[in-house]
Formats: structure tokens, C-alpha cells, sequence
């Protein structure tokens, strides 16, 4: 199977990134890796070896990015307005800079933005600021409540990156919304181990969702199914196919 790492500096992070890259060419997919995981988080923990069918037959390209977590979001204790800065920059980075690099090697289609854990909310996060940009949204055991990483502090920074505080605010004619309707948008979480705040989180985004009209996939899986990479395996698999789907409809029927 075809993979290779590209290295680059990032102008946003003022630091040396990278994204592996898997497969050779297909439906491009931007990976957000688990909490305080680099970009060889999902090779590592087998989850590139699960979807080595796809990735060598041509359906899918994945590209892994490193993260900042442990500046932001995982940094506990410290100077939270520049936790919220290096989000807010962690963000720029990838939609200014590590979007248009995978567009350099994968024009096939608008890339589609995945995620596992605080990788979810990640991926959440760019796709609701910005679904111009993205095809559809897979987010897997997410925590979708600033609150738990913050301890109920917030400014205007992170409130640009708290989907859960935005998007209430949201008017119901903005744009935005039209375009999340014509994307595929889904979110999932186990009911097992450790998936307890995962729940509450969704639920409450589901009940914005439904507030506002946004069309989303919802789905609540049994209580043996814990946060965990051989449960991302079933789910990864279970839901690419309506993934690449939406995405070949579309190509198909362009209009």
C-alpha cells in the first residue's frame, strides 16, 4: 500500500508539521488523530491496516495531520486564553494551509473531514466554521462541550471553536445552514466505557441540530460499545460506505 509523509512549515504554527498520506487516490478524507496523537496515530493503532481494501483498490485517500492538542485543548492548568489562541491558530492551520496541500495532491473532490475522540471534535469544529471547504463529517466518540477541557472559562476565541456555543446562535437563514444540508454529516458514540460525556454531548448537539434544521446522522451504539480503537474499527467501516456514497452520488448526478 502506498503511503509517504509530508513534511512542511506551517506559517499558522510558526513550527515544523506533518500528514502521512495512505493510498494513491480515491475520495480524499482529512484524519484528525486522538487526543495529543501525531499523524501517525491511526497507522500505529491499526486502523489504516482495517482499511487497506479500500485505500489499495482506489475508493479512499487518507491524509493523517499531527495535532497541537498539548498546547490547547489537553494543557490543563495553563494560561487559557492562549490555549484558546493556539486552537484558533491549530484551526488556521489546517484550513489555510493543510487543506489546500491536500488539494495539491487529491482534487478528486472536496475532502471529507474525520475524527476519533478529541479528533472528532476537531473535525466537527472545521466543518461547521467551515462546510465550504468540506464534503461531510465523520466524528466518532466525540466530547462536544468546551466546558470539560476549559472548566466553564470562555472567550471570543474559543467560542469560535465550541460548535455547542455557536451554532445556537446561528440565524436560521444563514447560509451556512444550507450548505451543511447538502453534505453528509455524521456522529457517533458507544454507550459503553467511558463514552458517558460522549453521550450527554451529542445528545445536547443533536437537540441544536434539530433547533436549527441541520440534517445530521445521529447514532447511539449499545452500552458494550466502549471508546476504543477496536470499536472506531467497526463504526470506520460501518459508516464509509454511505460516506463514499454521497460522495459518488454526486459525482454521478453533478447537478
Amino acid at each position: 500500500m502506498f503511503k509517504e509523509m509530508l513534511t512542511h512549515h506551517s506559517s499558522a504554527l510558526d513550527r515544523e508539521m506533518h500528514i502521512m498520506v495512505y493510498g494513491r487516490g480515491g475520495t480524499p478524507f482529512l484524519c484528525f488523530p486522538t487526543q495529543n496523537s501525531m499523524c501517525r496515530n491511526y497507522e500505529d493503532f491499526g486502523l489504516i491496516g482495517q482499511l487497506e481494501d479500500y485505500l489499495e483498490n482506489g475508493q479512499l485517500q487518507m491524509f493523517v495531520v499531527d495535532t497541537v492538542d498539548a498546547e490547547s485543548w489537553s494543557m490543563r492548568g495553563g494560561d487559557n486564553a492562549r490555549r484558546a489562541a493556539r486552537q484558533e491558530q491549530y484551526y488556521h492551520y489546517i484550513v489555510d494551509e493543510a487543506v489546500p496541500l491536500i488539494r495539491q495532491h487529491n482534487d478528486e473532490a472536496l475532502p471529507m473531514v474525520m475524527g476519533l475522540s478529541l479528533g472528532a471534535n476537531h473535525a466537527s469544529i472545521v466543518f461547521l466554521r467551515r462546510p465550504d471547504l468540506f464534503g461531510g463529517v465523520l466524528a466518532l466518540s466525540g466530547v462536544y462541550d468546551t466546558d470539560c477541557f476549559f472548566d466553564g472559562w470562555m472567550n471570543p476565541t474559543l467560542y469560535d471553536n465550541s460548535p455547542e456555543r455557536f451554532l445556537p446562535n446561528m440565524p436560521h437563514n444563514h447560509a451556512y445552514i444550507d450548505l451543511y444540508n447538502q453534505r453528509k454529516l455524521i456522529f457517533c458514540v458507544g454507550q459503553g466505557a467511558w463514552e458517558e460525556d460522549g453521550v450527554r454531548t451529542l445528545r445536547n448537539l443533536q437537540r441544536v441540530f434539530d433547533e436549527k434544521g441541520i440534517l445530521a446522522w445521529f447514532d447511539f451504539w449499545g452500552s458494550d460499545v466502549n471508546h476504543d480503537w477496536p470499536w472506531w474499527y467497526k463504526q470506520t467501516r460501518y459508516f464509509l460506505p454511505h460516506m463514499l456514497r454521497e460522495r459518488q452520488a454526486r459525482h454521478n448526478n453533478p447537478d
